[in-house]
């Protein structure tokens, strides 16, 4: 079998990628084990997300599903007697800026849709499981031998191999890629659910994404996912997590009275509507992520923190980079380069690592960045929390929170958290 080009993984990056290529008249075909739609954790958009959605011709799909709008997210102090706000806004043509909305979604849902829709353009489904890439002779990658639901196994040739695997890194853990190094927050846990009939803010600020900080990587979420629902979760360093001894279930709703009292307030009914659920040591990064044959996507190369709701825009503006990397590939353009996408690899690079600063810069020194937020260069960090983040020219506001953290660094040269094993909380 053959396809132009194959992606693994029919999330919303696979998906998002399968209908830009249509849109350039390539065809993909898509390897989904999983049949959808399939639980996912959150999630929250940043302004710059929701634009990929309306690039994709998505913004009537979204509004008739009834997507809650967010126009900004919110920061509580300890406790919650302060906040900082930023809000959704966008860039015009001549730089100024104007105010903008996003989406908070339900994923099971999202995801669903955006993988129907790439089908419904064009894109091969193929329910199934990648279990090792296919190399030429000069190592090249050459597509994918997948397992098919009945045991048979057949090899699935490609011009590019797409990883949109997410968190299973495929072939960061086939060895096509650089080493999968762990990241500066490693050592998190995340515990999470759903609830009900909790408080939300009036106006348009009743769907914002509020966040609840208690202490260096020791935080909460309060995201509506739907008219009814808000997802709720808290993160906390795991060994914090471990020496409380309680079960998933008693852990999240201990914290939700205790973490915060603005969150308590919003939380009046501590029932949980679904299981808590946990996702321990996530940060993780894999260099040379693109390659002869390949280009791996969002988390199937990189992710940092979940505080900002960076993950799942980096995921579909990297599949919307990509579709447009293997286009002029297609087209000739880079052919016989010993890495036809470095250019693409550079440019997410460019993305992510400003991310990192900024998530950085608020851990270790949150008054300093509250300063840079509200006083010194606002629009700036609008801009990196919408997700404008991959001009060549970092803003003024990148390069002192790039400063900030230097110095820090140097004051502290350990204050970024060591490598630990991996916590299992099953």
């Amino acid at each position: 079998m053959k396809s132009d080009v194959v992606i693994i993984g029919g999330g919303p990056g696979g998906a998002t990628c399968a209908m830009f290529l249509a849109a350039a008249g390539i065809k993909a075909t898509i390897i989904e084990k999983e049949t959808f739609p399939r639980y996912h954790i959150g999630e929250s958009m940043t302004g710059e997300c929701g634009n990929v959605v309306r690039d994709l011709g998505l913004e009537a799909e979204m509004i008739r599903r009834r997507h809650p709008v967010k126009h900004g997210v919110r920061v509580f102090s300890p406790k919650g007697k302060h906040t900082f706000s930023v809000p959704v806004r966008g860039r015009a043509a001549d730089g100024s800026m104007f105010d903008a909305s996003t989406w908070q979604v339900r994923r099971s849902d999202f995801d669903a849709m955006l993988l129907d829709e790439a089908t419904s353009r064009g894109a091969d489904l193929i329910h199934g499981t990648a279990i090792a890439p296919l190399r030429g002779d000069d190592g090249a990658v050459t597509g994918v031998r997948l397992r098919l639901a009945d045991g048979a196994e057949h090899d699935l040739h490609s011009e590019v191999l797409v990883d949109a695997s997410g968190q299973l890194t495929f072939l960061a853990r086939q060895g096509v890629t650089g080493t999968k190094l762990r990241g500066n927050y490693d050592k998190q846990i995340a515990v999470f659910s759903q609830v009900a009939n909790a408080y939300r803010d009036e106006g348009t600020q009743r769907n914002d994404t509020l966040i609840f900080y208690q202490s260096t990587h020791h935080w909460a979420w309060f995201i509506p996912i739907d008219d009814e629902i808000v997802s709720v979760g808290v993160v906390i360093p795991g060994e914090e997590f471990l020496s409380k001894h309680e079960s998933r279930h008693d852990f999240l709703v201990r914290e939700i009275q205790e973490i915060n009292p603005e969150l308590k307030r919003r939380v009046p009914d501590l029932r949980l509507v679904e299981e808590a659920r946990a996702i321990p040591n996530y940060s993780y990064e894999a260099k040379s992520f693109t390659g002869k044959g390949f280009i791996c996507i969002g988390d199937a190369h990189r992710f940092i923190d979940p505080i900002f709701s960076f993950g799942l825009f980096v995921t579909v503006k990297e599949a919307q980079f990509a579709a447009g990397a293997i286009a002029r590939y297609f087209a000739g353009e880079g052919r016989d380069a010993p890495n036809p996408f470095a250019e693409h690899e550079r440019l997410c690079q460019r993305g992510t690592d400003a991310y990192q600063e900024l998530i950085d810069g608020f851990w270790e020194d949150p008054l300093a960045f509250q300063f840079l937020v509200h006083h010194k260069y606002t629009d700036d960090v609008i801009d990196l929390f919408a997700g404008r983040v991959y001009a060549e020219t970092p803003s003024p506001g990148l390069q002192a929170m790039r400063a900030l953290n230097e110095r820090r660094r140097q004051r502290n040269p350990g204050s970024i958290p060591a490598p630990v094993p991996h916590i299992s909380v099953s």
